[in-house]
């Protein structure tokens, strides 16, 4: 199986087009929620430059912003080629990612918030 799928709309037949925008659409909520955790690690490393640690926070926020914007075509690729195909949606771990990682930013900040603090 390859990383980075190719064109799928060349396989299979059409879907119903409510499918594949459907599909599309939630492309671009990750793609949206991408670029938010973009704007928040740039303004992390940007705009609390006295916050201890606002570095170490603002790289994890870009970590998890390229983790999201990488595999969300993939998601999007493989979905679109399995409506083609009549098969079943393929399971992906996107949102484990992100629920982990969210988690974990969270549990970075509070502690970073708590160290800063004393």
């Amino acid at each position: 199986m390859k990383f980075l799928p190719g064109d799928p709309r060349r396989v299979g037949q059409e879907p119903d087009y409510r499918f594949t925008l459907a599909n599309e659409r939630t492309f671009l909520a990750w793609v949206r929620t991408s670029l938010a955790l973009t704007a928040g690690g740039l303004g992390a490393v940007s705009l609390l430059p006295d916050f201890y640690g606002s570095e170490f926070l603002g790289v994890l926020l870009l970590v998890l912003s390229f983790a999201t914007a990488a595999t969300s075509y993939r998601r999007w690729a493989l979905n679109e080629a399995a409506m083609r195909l009549a098969q079943p949606l393929p399971p992906s771990r996107l949102p484990q990612l992100m629920a982990i990682g969210t988690a974990l930013v969270a549990f970075v900040a509070a502690a970073l918030f708590v160290i800063d603090s004393a």
